[in-house]
């Protein structure tokens, strides 16, 4: 980056921060965007707090509960104001509607202006998500986010976007004058080279990855019959320290909210959430906790490996599965080290191919008698009904840290 660039990024920022006074200029360091988008309930909330996040990101109107509760804990929250999705049905040219959310965020900007756990207002996201032309839903992005600013000039305003592309990011270098913040939502290798695509973009304003995470479902490589191929929690919290280490060390990014500080199911039970239904920390919420200064003395299990008999399977076959797991990356655990760890297997049907659709399902466990091997891996005889099933793994350790690996299945005739 050109020293020339640098500078006027300094300037630029520096202008910002006075515009915004004294509460936004602490803002200024990465410290206060050290946190997580956040979707789970007091006790994961607790979680997070403990394990030194300092801030919070949520989406809608219904999650400002953790207002309050962040307030006891030491946190500041990026409250999120939602804006009506053109892709789900909102309709941008309907007055009737326009008014309704405007009145809306009015009415609880008004609300919750003053509270002390308030870090930011977030206007919206990924409001362009299936559209060809993103212009009209950032105009009206940009037009909430002047409203708010003008009830609460106190606080930065967050709009949060898409990764598409350079052409993208050149359209939101000068979209939308009322937002402070750019906030991106980049999964996988995109956060890496992100610096440079804004720079020849021409983003001058401050950034903010307002999800970050490794490969999605999306981007996975697939099964011959669609299913794409989940990291194992441990490549997963591998990739997490790189990426956070590296936007540590980037001046154009304040700072990056790992996503999801909870239990989510997208395509599979574990894809995104750091943490399981059951509010278990994994390897994943080990590697948040670390970047965050607040390394653990009980790590999560490690996967090292994972195996299967084959992809396809007759109905009735015998499925063999082969684990390689331990208490650190390095081979040769011993079986004591390991006493008193559990493995839980369950098989479930696959959820539909889409994100959308995948988003609402929920398939329940199908009753399997599984034959353990210890911990060395499973055996069990595939379903009558032919179908797509996904076989998943959750191995517990003696504090209760969990790691998840799961393998996709096809049942067929032959």
């Amino acid at each position: 980056m050109s020293v020339i660039f640098l500078r006027r990024w300094s300037l630029i920022c520096s202008l910002l921060l006075t515009s915004l006074g004294c509460h936004a200029a602490d803002l200024s360091q990465k410290a206060a965007w050290q946190g997580a988008a956040f979707e789970g309930d007091r006790a994961a909330l607790e979680q997070l707090a403990r394990s030194g996040a300092r801030v919070l990101r949520v989406y809608r109107e219904a999650d400002a509960w953790v207002l309050d509760a962040a307030q006891e804990l030491g946190l500041k929250v990026v409250m999120g104001l939602w804006v009506g999705l053109p892709h789900k049905g909102f309709r941008l040219d309907d007055p009737a509607a326009v008014a309704r959310q405007e009145a809306h965020i009015r009415a609880f900007v008004q609300r919750y202006k003053d509270h002390p756990a308030l870090q930011a207002w977030g206007v919206g996201n990924e409001v362009e998500l299936g559209l060809s032309d993103p212009a009209l839903v950032w105009r009206e992005v940009n037009r909430l986010a002047g409203i708010v600013k003008a009830l609460d000039p106190k606080h930065p305003t967050l709009m949060v976007a898409t990764d598409g592309g350079v052409e993208h990011f050149r359209q939101l270098a000068t979209c939308c004058d009322q937002v402070d913040i750019l906030g991106l939502n980049l999964y996988a290798g995109s956060v890496f080279d992100l610096p440079r695509r804004l720079a020849e973009a021409g983003v001058a304003k401050p950034v903010l990855i307002a999800e970050m995470g490794p490969l999605g479902q999306w981007q996975a490589g697939t099964k011959p019959w669609g299913a794409p191929v989940e990291l194992t929690s441990t490549a997963k919290a591998a990739w997490f320290r790189e990426a956070l280490a590296f936007v540590a060390g980037q001046p154009r990014i304040l700072g990056a909210f790992p996503f999801l500080w909870g239990a989510k199911f997208e395509q599979t039970a574990t894809w995104h959430g750091l943490l399981l239904p059951d509010g278990s920390e994994t390897s994943m919420s080990d590697a948040l906790a670390e970047a965050w200064g607040h390394p653990v003395s009980d790590p999560a299990p490690v996967i090292r490996g994972i195996g299967i008999n084959g992809d396809v399977f007759a109905p009735g076959a015998s499925v063999s599965v082969g684990l390689d797991a331990g208490s650190s990356v390095a081979p040769g655990q011993g079986a004591a080290e390991m006493s008193g760890w559990q493995a839980e297997w369950s098989l479930w049907p696959e959820a539909s191919s889409g994100l959308e659709l995948a988003a609402h399902e929920s398939p329940q466990a199908l009753p399997v008698a599984f034959a353990l091997e210890g911990l060395r891996g499973v055996r069990f005889t595939a379903p009558q009904q032919p179908g797509n099933y996904r076989l998943y793994l959750v191995l517990r350790n003696g504090s209760g840290k969990a790691a998840t690996a799961n393998l996709p299945i096809r049942v067929e005739k032959r």
